[in-house]
């Protein structure tokens, strides 16, 4: 009886000694796996650069595509301060005027709004909350005339607190459609971007040829 029992006890103690080692074997691989993977994460994003930045000075930049008035770009880069500005101070509607009346905002995290009245509101709760203190940030990558009254601007941008962020930290692309109404340029539509650095350098890697042409 008594060594039937040990025999019992013994087979059924066995595999948990087998079950542990395989336990901490699988805890090693995770551990290793996630090191791993973390290293990867950190390579790609110091590895994620961009290399055309634009310029933080809006009247250095030429215009490309139809001729516009000499004034234009100048009156274009004013009201860009003028959006950073309102944006700094916080003022909503400062903010909004800058906007046609139908303009349409699409933000980087996909939130859509109608109208320059839907602009300034949701600024105004914007800058009351999420974005209370933050200044903006603008280099501008490009701006292309349409004839006089039509521009397309593109610029890398960001909002900050404290020290301006440099161009190379900026992390998001913008997109103004600017229209001269009444003899006043106004955005008619505008569009942010977040750049996601990693997902763009893997996809870089996977497949070059989808790099842009100023990134090669």
């Amino acid at each position: 009886m008594n060594t039937d029992t040990t025999t019992t006890e013994t087979a059924a103690t066995a595999p948990r000694p087998r079950r542990r080692i395989m336990s901490r074997v699988l805890a090693a691989s995770a551990i290793t796996l996630g090191v791993a993977a973390g290293g990867g994460y950190l390579w790609l994003d110091k590895t994620s650069d961009v290399h055309n930045l634009g310029t933080t000075a809006c009247t250095t930049v030429t215009p490309s595509g139809a001729a516009a008035a000499p004034q234009s770009l100048q009156e274009i880069c004013d009201l860009l301060d003028e959006l950073t500005g309102a944006w700094g101070r916080g003022d909503a509607d400062a903010y909004g005027a800058v906007f046609t009346e139908d303009a349409t905002y699409t933000s980087y995290v996909g939130t859509y709004y109608q109208g320059r009245a839907d602009i300034a509101e949701g600024h105004r709760a914007l800058f009351d909350g999420f974005v209370n203190g933050t200044k903006l940030a603008d280099s501008i990558l490009g701006i292309r005339f349409y004839g006089p009254d039509t521009a397309v601007v593109t610029s890398r941008g960001d909002t900050y607190k404290g020290d301006p962020k440099s161009p190379e930290d900026l992390s998001k692309t913008q997109t103004y459609t600017m229209v001269r109404q009444d003899g006043r340029w106004l955005i008619a539509a505008f569009h942010n971007t977040q750049r996601k650095n990693v997902m763009e350098r893997i996809s870089f890697l996977y497949d070059p040829d989808t790099r842009p042409a100023a990134e090669r």
